[in-house]
């Protein structure tokens, strides 16, 4: 009980600051923080079309943050949710169009799993790069982002480019309504229990399997991984997997829901943002979901703020640097008294 108290205010604790300090950072140089506070509060609850607005930025959101949390709690730094997001969304596209025709009960589950599909098999080529040889994986999931955002353009181009397009963004022909998950709001029944259903697997895939006991200890102590009679490749293997099928997934919701096709560049920022969603939840399901509601909140809120408080839509992404700088400074007291035990006389 007391863990899962920790793990909600953990992320308001964070949030809190990280809005506390921006207020202050923007008053001093001469705008309203009432209105900044206001802005985000009017964009993210203000009306019932702001508050599903924040939902539709959440979900996709929460659903790859919690891959982010399943890697990084087994001591695999995947940063890659990105291009693992891209490499679902471009394999959905490539399961629709060509079978379009096949009744919803068949086209649905065949995309969905090609989605995951995708993510994961992005994934798996770092985890066994970083397995097999000992390669840094935040290297090699951090270029698998780039590479996917180029094959996406390569897609949305060439070759299922829509004949139709104008000209101004390069996408897909938009998918027949019968095989979406919900129209342009991006809030549907669909959308928020396949969202429930993640949260639900995850949270007992951690807390209440062998493979979250294991990767626990993998995540704190290797070798007492070894010593339970575990294999760090089966235990990788599997957290890249289903890390990368979490982001695949969301790529597939937002293909199947409001984007209605495969659009160049979309949600440009998803996995990085999941990234940071993990880190403010505390790497667990509650903390990530809180996480996810309030960065889904500001997300929606970035049109208010250049109307009602007159600051730059950018203001959002100083907010965000803010919560990334405060969890970062967790390990500041440590690194500070090592540094001061390095320049002691004691070490002259």
């Amino acid at each position: 009980m007391k863990g899962s108290v920790q793990a909600i205010l953990k992320p308001l604790t964070y949030i809190a600051l990280a809005i506390s300090l921006t207020a202050i950072s923007f008053q001093l140089i001469g705008y309203s923080s009432p209105l900044l506070a206001k802005s985000i509060l009017e964009g993210a609850v203000g009306s019932p079309d702001a508050i599903t607005n924040s939902v539709r930025w959440a979900l996709p959101l929460l659903v790859t943050s919690l891959g982010v949390v399943v890697a990084f709690r087994s001591g695999f730094f995947n940063v890659g949710a990105q291009g693992q997001f891209y490499a679902g969304a471009i394999a959905v596209a490539f399961v629709v169009y060509p079978l379009e025709g096949l009744p919803p009960a068949i086209m649905t589950p065949a995309a969905v799993c090609a989605g995951i599909a995708g993510g994961a098999l992005w994934a798996l080529c770092p985890a066994i790069l970083r397995l097999t040889y000992g390669t840094d994986e935040v290297i090699t999931t951090l270029m698998g982002n780039f590479i996917a955002a180029l094959a996406l353009i390569e897609v949305t181009t060439g070759v299922l480019k829509d004949p139709a397009g104008t000209g101004q963004s390069s996408s897909t022909r938009p998918i027949d309504a019968v095989y979406r998950w919900s129209d342009a709001t991006g809030v549907s029944t669909t959308l928020i229990l396949v969202a429930t259903v993640c949260v639900v697997v995850v949270w007992i895939l951690l807390n209440r399997t062998s493979f979250g006991v294991l990767a626990g200890l993998a995540g704190r102590n290797p070798t007492m991984l070894v010593w339970q009679g575990a294999t760090e490749w089966r235990l990788g293997c599997a957290a890249f997997l289903v890390s990368g099928g979490m982001a695949g997934l969301a790529g597939a919701m937002e293909v199947l829901g409001p984007n209605g096709q495969l659009i160049s560049d979309f949600l440009p920022t998803d996995g990085f943002t999941a990234i940071l969603i993990a880190l403010v939840g505390g790497l667990s399901v509650p903390g990530s979901l809180i996480a996810s509601l309030f960065f889904g909140g500001l997300a929606a809120a970035t049109l208010y703020l250049p109307i009602m408080a007159g600051l730059p839509s950018s203001a959002v992404d100083v907010i965000n640097a803010v919560i990334a700088i405060l969890i970062t400074a967790r390990a500041w007291p440590k690194g500070f008294e090592r540094l001061l035990m390095f320049m002691s006389p004691a070490h002259d």
